[in-house]
């Protein structure tokens, strides 16, 4: 379950402001709700452990103290933070929806969050969201994960097959036993058939490149 967050607000003065000029109950209470809800105090209030981001400090030097992170910034800002915050350590992204982060219709609002809080949600709400943006969280880990595996087969699928038509070309067998011979050539030097298909494509495109610059002089 998600208990520590980073809060990135980058509109924290702005909210506070117009709680000031709008409700009677001071600012920082964790009663405060309706359009300009504090996150900080609300989710204090619910027993959820935050850690502030303030602007003169990086946030990333407590990304290893977070479960996750709670963004109240414009849509347009999300990649951004995401992209810093996931390159030190992946965590739930959950966006903070109000008037001050989602000012119009008209903003494209990323993908790639796990969840969103707004300032109408009660406790059971929140708490949900909480719990559906870690399985979200999970999910999309899984599925970057199974897509880098994915890629990486594919490339070492290319040098496997730029070898054997090599092979075939030099030798004049088939893809047959020209897959045979990666094979036993992987055996014999302990080492993965995409490695020693690597080394044969180098080895020849260096050949290649060695004849075309003699030929030119």
């Amino acid at each position: 379950m998600l208990q520590t967050f980073i809060l990135i607000d980058d509109f924290s003065a702005e909210r506070k402001k117009a709680v000031t000029n709008t409700q009677t109950v001071p600012p920082t209470s964790a009663d405060v709700s309706g359009r300009h809800m504090l996150p900080e105090p609300k989710l204090k209030h619910l027993g959820f452990r935050l850690h502030p981001h303030k602007h003169d400090s990086p946030a990333e030097g407590n990304v290893h103290l977070a479960d996750a992170v709670i963004l109240a910034v414009l849509p347009e800002e999300i990649a951004s933070w995401r992209s810093r915050l996931t390159a030190i350590k992946p965590l739930p992204l959950i966006w903070w929806c109000d008037e001050f982060t989602f000012p119009g219709s008209n903003c494209t609002l990323d993908m790639e969050i796990d969840g969103m809080l707004s300032p109408g949600m009660n406790a059971s709400e929140i708490h949900c969201t909480m719990l559906l943006s870690f399985n979200r969280h999970i999910q999309r880990r899984d599925w970057h994960m199974e897509r880098e595996q994915l890629l990486s087969r594919l490339e070492e699928r290319k040098w496997v097959e730029q070898a054997k038509r090599i092979l075939c070309e030099i030798k004049g067998i088939t893809e047959a036993d020209a897959y045979d011979f990666l094979r036993k050539q992987a055996m014999n030097e302990r080492k993965r058939i995409v490695d020693v298909s690597t080394s044969i494509v180098k080895v020849y495109q260096l050949l290649q490149d060695q004849n075309k610059g003699g030929r030119t002089r």
